[in-house]
């Protein structure tokens, strides 16, 4: 039991820290282009989860940023959470 216990917490570590690093990211790369305004404007161009980590592709080569998938994902997931609200 004290295993899983130890487990589920460090999951819970490593997922506020991607939380965190995600937020960082967005804050050192994507507000160079724009501000939070372009994820819930009512004309946006993302519909779904799918297009968001897409569009979060194109603006990682766009911008020359270099992220690896986990970083990607972890700001898709952030995004989502935050703002799109995808399912």
């Amino acid at each position: 039991m004290k295993k899983l216990l130890l487990a589920g917490m460090a999951l819970l570590t490593a997922t506020a820290a991607q939380a965190q690093d995600a937020e960082q990211l967005l804050q050192r790369d994507c507000s160079r282009c724009h501000g939070t305004e372009i994820y819930t404007r009512t004309d946006r161009r993302v519909g779904n989860i799918n297009a968001l980590e897409a569009q979060v592709r194109r603006c990682d080569a766009n911008l020359g940023t270099r992220w690896f998938d986990e970083d990607i994902h972890a700001v898709v997931k952030h995004l989502n959470n935050n703002h799109y609200k995808f399912k």
